[in-house]
C-alpha cells in the first residue's frame, strides 16, 4: 500500500468519515473508482502514430488557453502507465473509468485502426485487470480527429457515421479486456462550448452549429450503441452526460422561464431523446428550426437504442436570470454560493441529491453511474513535502454522503468515480486547475498522493472490509 506521511495520516486520523451505518446503504455491486481522460493525461501527441486531434490544434492556437498551455506532455502517462496502475493499487483503487484516444486509434477519422494504438490500449487495460481494476472505457472525450473537423465537424451528420464505425472497430478490438463502455462524454461541452461559445475545441462561434452538433451526437451515440451490440453483445454499454443542478434566479415568471431554457439547452437537449425518446416541447420551443431542421426519419427512435446504465457528471448548481441581451438563451447564468473551488463553483452536495433523484424519476430506471464529479483547489506540496488538501476531503464526504441520501430517496446509483485520478490538463484552463486526488509535478512528472487520496483508499477499504464482514456473517 502507498502509506500517508506521519502529518497526513494525523490529518486523516481527524478527518470526517461517513461511517459504517452511511456505508452499509449503498447497494452491495456500489462502484468507488477515479475517472481521467486520454488528453488530458497521456501526452505523446506525436507517437505511435497518433494524429492531431482538435484540441491539438485549438491548444497549440495563441490566445485559446490559458498561459498557451497544450496536451503534448500532459501526466506523460502514454510511458507512464504501469507506474500510474501500481500508484492506483497502492492506494486501493479497484475501478477506473478512462478513455481511449479516437485520434490515436484511428488518425484519419475512418478506417483500419492503428495497430500501435491498439497495442498501448491493449496494454494497458491488460495491466489494469492484471492488478485486478475493472475499467470502465469511454469511447469518445472530446479528442475528434483533426481531418473529421476539417470535414465538418459534429455538426454533419458524417461525423457521426464515422464514430460508429469508429466504436465498432475499437470495442471489437479491445471488447476481450472491458465489459463496461461509455460512448460519448458530455455532449453537451463537445456541441455548445465548442461549437456556441467557442470556449473549448474547436473554438467556432456559431449557435446553430451547435444545435446541430447537439443532434448529431446524440445520433452518434445511437449508432455507436448499434455497433457494439453487433461486435460485442454481452457488452454494458451507456452515455455520461454532464447533468447540471438549475434553478431560477427569483420566482419570477422571467426567470422561471429562463431556469427551463437553460435547463432545456443543457440537460434535456440530451436526457430526453436518450431515455425518453423524443425532445420535449420545452428543448424544441427553447432550440427551434435549428433543431427541427436536423432530425430525420428515425433519429428518435436510434438515439433511444436500449442502454445498460446511465452516466451521469455533475459539478455544481447554477440559477438562470432572464436578460434579453444574454445570448441566443436570454439570460445570464450564475453559479450559487458557495462557490469555494478555484473554478468559482458552488459546492452544495445537495445538488447531486437533486440531481440523482431528478434523473431516477424523470428520465429513467436504469443504473445510475455518477461518473464524474469533483472540485478544483489551489494544492501545492508544502515543506514537509505533502499536499494536505482538507477541503477535498470535505468535499467528497459531502457528495458521497449526497449520494447515499439519494439512495434513500430511491434513486439506483451503482457507482460514483471521483474526478480525477491526477491532475491535468484541464482544457482551455491549462495546468492551473487541480481536480486530481493525486498531484503531478508537471516539470519532474513526479507524483504525490495528496491528503484526499488517502482519505478515499482508506473509504474504499472500510467499504470492502464491510461487505467481506457481509459474507462471513452470511
Amino acid at each position: 500500500m502507498t502509506n500517508p506521511s506521519r502529518r497526513q495520516q494525523a490529518r486523516l486520523d481527524q478527518a470526517p468519515t461517513l461511517g459504517p451505518d452511511r456505508l452499509a446503504i449503498l447497494p452491495a455491486d456500489f462502484r468507488l473508482g477515479v475517472s481521467t481522460a486520454a488528453y488530458q493525461i497521456e501526452g505523446a501527441a506525436r507517437e505511435g502514430g497518433r494524429g492531431p486531434s482538435i484540441w491539438d490544434s485549438f491548444s497549440h492556437t495563441p490566445g485559446l488557453t490559458a498561459n498557451g498551455d497544450n496536451g503534448d506532455i500532459a501526466c506523460d502517462h502514454y510511458h507512464r502507465w504501469e507506474a500510474d496502475l501500481d500508484l492506483m493499487v497502492g492506494l486501493g483503487i479497484r475501478d477506473y473509468r478512462l478513455s481511449v484516444s479516437w485520434s490515436r486509434l484511428q488518425p484519419s477519422g475512418s478506417g483500419e485502426l492503428n495497430p500501435d494504438a491498439v497495442s498501448f490500449y491493449r496494454s494497458l487495460l491488460e495491466g489494469a485487470r492484471a492488478r485486478g481494476i475493472r475499467p470502465l472505457v469511454t469511447l469518445y472525450h472530446w479528442d475528434l480527429p483533426q481531418p473529421l473537423e476539417d470535414a465538418g465537424g459534429w455538426p454533419v451528420r458524417a461525423t457521426a457515421e464515422r464514430f460508429a464505425d469508429y466504436a465498432g472497430r475499437t470495442v471489437a478490438a479491445l471488447g476481450d479486456l472491458a465489459d463496461d463502455w461509455i460512448t460519448l462524454n458530455e455532449p453537451w461541452c463537445s456541441s455548445f462550448l465548442g461549437y456556441g461559445h467557442g470556449a473549448h475545441a474547436p473554438g467556432r462561434r456559431d449557435w446553430g452549429a451547435a444545435i446541430a452538433a447537439a443532434h448529431h451526437l446524440n445520433v452518434a451515440h445511437g449508432l455507436a450503441v448499434v455497433a457494439i451490440r453487433a461486435v460485442a453483445p454481452g457488452a454494458r454499454v451507456g452515455i455520461a452526460n454532464i447533468v447540471t443542478d438549475v434553478l431560477p434566479a427569483s420566482d419570477s415568471f422571467d426567470d422561471v422561464a429562463a431556469a427551463e431554457r437553460l435547463d432545456a439547452a443543457s440537460n434535456r437537449v440530451f436526457l430526453d431523446p436518450v431515455y425518453l425518446g423524443d425532445y420535449s416541447a420545452a428543448v424544441r420551443r427553447t432550440l427551434g428550426d435549428d433543431l427541427n431542421s436536423v432530425i430525420r426519419p428515425g433519429d428518435l427512435r436510434l438515439i433511444a437504442a436500449p442502454t445498460d446504465f446511465a452516466g451521469v457528471n455533475h459539478y455544481q448548481r447554477v440559477t438562470a436570470a432572464h436578460d434579453e441581451a444574454g445570448g441566443p438563451l436570454r439570460l445570464v447564468e450564475r453559479a450559487v454560493e458557495p462557490a469555494t473551488t478555484s473554478f468559482g463553483w458552488s459546492v452544495i452536495p445537495e445538488s447531486l441529491t437533486a440531481v440523482l433523484t431528478r434523473v431516477a424519476r424523470d428520465f429513467t430506471s436504469l443504473p445510475i453511474l455518477i461518473t464524474e464529479n469533483g472540485a478544483s483547489y489551489h494544492d501545492y506540496v508544502d515543506p514537509d513535502g505533502d499536499v494536505v488538501d482538507t477541503a477535498r476531503v470535505e468535499y467528497l464526504r459531502g457528495y458521497l454522503d449526497a449520494v447515499i441520501t439519494a439512495v434513500e430517496q430511491g434513486a439506483d446509483v451503482r457507482g460514483y468515480y471521483a474526478w480525477s485520478f491526477l491532475d491535468n490538463f484541464e482544457w482551455a484552463e491549462g495546468y492551473g486547475k487541480r481536480f486530481g486526488l493525486v498531484f503531478v509535478d508537471y516539470a519532474t512528472q513526479r507524483r504525490v498522493p495528496k491528503l484526499s487520496a488517502h482519505w478515499y483508499g482508506r473509504l474504499i477499504s472500510e467499504r470492502m472490509s464491510q461487505l467481506e464482514s457481509l459474507v462471513t456473517t452470511a
